[in-house]
């Protein structure tokens, strides 16, 4: 158990439950709208995973998807479904319950567990619901008291609690009790605004512990970048139940990030039903989900959240993995990797070789020419951590005797505009299997169109031994004080079904720089057909790779 001498032990829960708002948090992310399909799929899985609750939406008339999401999810097995909650407000001031449309349409959701939110801050009372005081205490007692006489279980979320507390903390225990008294089975205390520190987060839960009889859980918003530490520190105090999403998707910076939570409560002892295992997983499966791109550098289940660049790090890492890592990867869903880069040394590139099967002792020549690549790739404005296939077609070509299956003898390419139209062509050279073949093909621009080319003569020549195709393409500026003349790194990234790599290549020409990519990026998917190979790639990773973020038909 994680102590710290000034927090008593005797508060802090055994099991804490795990709340997953990301269906409805999410949603208000900026770029992230889920459809009534994809919203039970997530559901589902997070399910399936045991988080406790899964906030399904707040279901009313202009929520139309949130309603459907909602019809939908009654099919599911009643164990999946008793996990799905409903999201809403109290009745609105001087309405009866039985006649407020926002509870009536939670219980027309169908959920067994509703949550709904009140105000504990006067001045929202009075500058946003345009009420007193004593009229939203009612609103609180009657809205739970309503929806408790058709037999559902609430869950009261104390919106503004903390500045609530901060500015009366007598109305703000008030409305708990209000909340409390109707018969509500959770208190959650919110930090709205994301205002908060951890130390006044403990001392509040603390006090608020002390004066009320039922459990009490933390809903924090990251605007601070305070969300995980909020919510830890709400645990310590006795809060048993935690509200987040996943990779703390939501309003504004975001919610408490569930994945960053709970692998702390892991690390501190506290037990969550929720398996550490599994973050990883759940993490990329909510970026698929979500329409978002990884964040390699996440916590726990980035990319890079176990890489190590610097050689004196990866030497001793690979002699003793605690030397720079405080777990071990793999509790979380994850793995090491040693990457290789301007920074490494040769213990990195030796571990980087044995991982593709070579056997290289520290005094083989090949080892000095491999480091001596890497620096001269990485100084040309090459970063090979972020192109796993560049780095191991580095290996291949200088380890093996055996060469590409095909090779680009030259090229050529031409844009035109007419009439506000522009369209490209490009003609094409290709040596395969010592046969040089000659291809010409149109695009929106000209790497498109080489692409299409090059897709054509490599379909042609190796039929289904070659399925790659271009899912994403990015160019990164390298000096750009050299303006149009500037030298560029493009990233182009593939995907053969069951796969994805990345290959990258520099040039002060951006089409040249975009044709050394794409053939490195095909040449490595023949080279590596049908074999588990791959330096940096995940073995763990399940989530099926979706639609692609990236098209080879962008004008390029």
């Amino acid at each position: 158990m994680f102590t710290v001498s000034e927090f008593s032990k005797r508060s802090v829960p055994e099991l804490v439950e795990v709340y997953d708002t990301t269906l409805r948090d999410g949603n208000q992310s900026v770029g992230v709208n889920f459809t009534a399909t994809q919203k039970l799929r997530v559901a589902k899985t997070l399910i399936e995973a045991d988080v406790d609750y899964v906030e399904g939406g707040w279901p009313n008339e202009t929520n139309p998807t949130d309603i459907e999401f909602f019809r939908m999810a009654k099919a599911l097995d009643n164990t999946v479904f008793s996990r799905v909650t409903s999201f809403g407000m109290t009745r609105r001031p001087n309405t009866h319950p039985a006649k407020d449309k926002n509870l009536e349409y939670l219980l027309k959701s169908g959920t067994g567990t509703v949550t709904i939110f009140g105000k504990s801050w006067p001045f929202q009372v009075e500058a946003i619901l345009r009420t007193t005081p004593d009229e939203n205490r009612r609103m609180i007692h009657d809205s739970v008291e309503f929806l408790i006489s058709r037999q559902r279980r609430v869950i009261y979320d104390a919106e503004h609690f903390f500045d609530g507390y901060k500015a009366n903390p007598e109305y703000a225990l008030s409305t708990l009790n209000a909340a409390q008294d109707a018969g509500a089975s959770m208190l959650v205390l919110c930090d709205t605004r994301g205002g908060s520190y951890p130390s006044e987060i403990y001392e509040v839960i603390k006090q608020v512990i002390e004066q009320v009889s039922v459990p009490v859980g933390i809903h924090a918003h990251n605007d601070r970048g305070l969300a995980t530490a909020n919510s830890l520190f709400a645990v310590l105090a006795g809060a048993s139940h935690v509200q987040g999403t996943m990779n703390g998707l939501g309003e504004r910076v975001g919610n408490a990030d569930l994945i960053e939570v709970v692998a702390n409560l892991h690390l501190m002892g506290i037990r969550t039903e929720l398996q550490p295992s599994e973050l990883t997983n759940l993490s990329r499966f909510a970026y698929e989900m979500s329409g978002l791109r990884e964040n390699p550098f996440k916590p726990f289940v980035g990319k890079h959240a176990f890489a190590h660049k610097g050689g004196v790090h990866g030497d001793a890492v690979l002699k003793a993995e605690r030397a720079y890592e405080f777990c071990d990867p793999a509790s979380f869903g994850n793995a090491r990797t040693i990457t290789v880069s301007s920074q490494a040394g040769r213990s990195s590139l030796l571990s980087a070789a044995r991982k593709l099967g070579f056997d290289l002792s520290k005094n083989d020549s090949r080892v000095l020419d491999l480091l001596r690549e890497v620096k001269s790739l990485e100084a040309s404005g090459c970063n090979l951590e972020f192109a796993d296939a560049s780095l191991e077609l580095l290996f291949l070509r200088t380890l093996t005797k055996t060469r590409d299956t095909f090779r680009v003898v030259d090229w050529e390419a031409s844009v035109q505009s007419q009439a506000g139209n522009s369209s490209a062509q490009c003609r094409l050279s290709i040596d395969v299997g010592q046969k040089v073949v000659e291809t010409h093909a149109s695009g929106n621009g000209p790497v498109n169109a080489l692409d299409r080319g090059l897709q054509l003569v490599l379909k042609k020549s190796f039929g289904s031994r070659f399925s790659a195709r271009l899912i994403g393409y990015r160019v990164r500026e390298i000096d750009s004080e050299a303006a149009t003349a500037a030298k560029v790194a493009v990233y182009i990234d593939f995907a053969d079904g069951r796969r994805t790599w990345t290959t990258v290549a520099s040039s002060t020409n951006i089409v040249k720089a975009s044709v050394d990519a794409l053939v490195d990026g095909y040449a490595y998917a023949l080279r590596t057909a049908g074999q588990a190979t791959g330096l940096q790639r995940d073995p763990m990773r399940k989530v099926p790779l979706g639609k692609a973020r990236g098209d080879s038909n962008v004008r390029k």
